[in-house]
């Protein structure tokens, strides 16, 4: 059985503050991992564990714009809140993915919980910039909040062990997300000594996060807060769990079209990007306190 190539394993970059609320760690796009690499997935910030302090006022990122992609947040411990200038709402805790669409452009902010705000406490996230191809750029904004109840899952006979399908299809085994281009999308929960397969096209950028304990990948040791990049390659990815471990499993089929990216903006052309900053000027996105 042919292995699918690790091309190489990153090591959390230098985090910085998004907002005063979310400390991460951007796996791409960056020098080695360029704007096309991870297509359909442009961007990774990684929240890797912290703990925040109690505090009166929530923390986060206010009132900020964005058009022409997708922003999908994974929530593992702590619970963040979610608003939009096309009405939506919603708080995900753990386990949960809050998926926005921002489409032709809406207004939003993200704060932690008022609750876990109140009471401090250990805080991990992922968030993901997913692209939309031209055809879609322009569609109307929407949101999916995905409770973890609400996945498919596939569990690995007679052990513990669960692959969670948010997007998207293991084993037979479909997700919830609606998703613009074909995206696999799990957190594969994998208790110590397990192990699990993984085959994808070999077209599909893939890359897997290790976001609790390490794993054995294809005979390669994967260690916690760690992004493996996949060759694109044909064949299986072997993992084995060293400990009990979560690994955040991504692979889709690259969007190969322009990219013009500026601030919270994703497009094809520049003109389509001073068109959204225009749009924003001129209160097309609408209005967010």
């Amino acid at each position: 059985m042919k292995s699918r190539s690790i091309e190489k394993i990153f090591a959390p970059p230098a985090p910085h503050m998004v907002g005063d609320g979310f400390r991460v760690h951007n796996f791409f796009p960056n020098q080695e991992i360029n704007k096309k690499r991870m297509s359909p997935f442009f961007l990774m910030d990684y929240g890797s564990k912290i703990e925040f302090s109690p505090s009166k006022e929530p923390r986060g990122v206010g009132v900020h714009p964005h058009a022409g992609f997708e922003t999908v947040t994974i929530a593992y411990h702590g619970k963040v809140a979610h608003h939009d200038s096309a009405g939506n709402s919603g708080v995900i805790g753990e386990g949960d993915v809050q998926w926005m669409t921002a489409g032709s452009g809406l207004l939003h902010k993200e704060y932690h919980e008022k609750e876990f705000s109140k009471n401090g406490g250990l805080f991990q996230m992922v968030q993901l910039w997913v692209n939309l191809p031209a055809k879609d750029k322009r569609t109307k904004p929407k949101y999916q909040e995905i409770a973890q109840n609400m996945m498919g899952k596939y569990k690995l006979k007679d052990k513990k062990s669960i692959v969670e399908i948010i997007a998207g299809e293991y084993n037979g085994v479909k997700g919830p997300a609606f998703t613009f281009t074909p995206i696999q999308m799990y957190n594969a929960r994998i208790k110590k000594g397990d192990s699990l397969d993984f085959n994808f096209p070999a077209s599909f950028n893939t890359g897997f996060l290790i976001v609790e304990g390490n794993a054995i990948i294809n005979d390669t040791i994967a260690p916690l807060d760690h992004f493996v990049l996949f060759k694109n390659e044909e064949g299986t990815i072997h993992v084995t769990a060293n400990e009990d471990a979560a690994i955040l499993i991504l692979s889709g089929e690259p969007i190969d079209e322009p990219i013009a990216a500026y601030g919270p903006f994703l497009m094809n052309k520049w003109d389509e990007i001073e068109q959204a900053i225009h749009d924003v000027n001129t209160g097309k996105f609408g209005v967010l306190e």
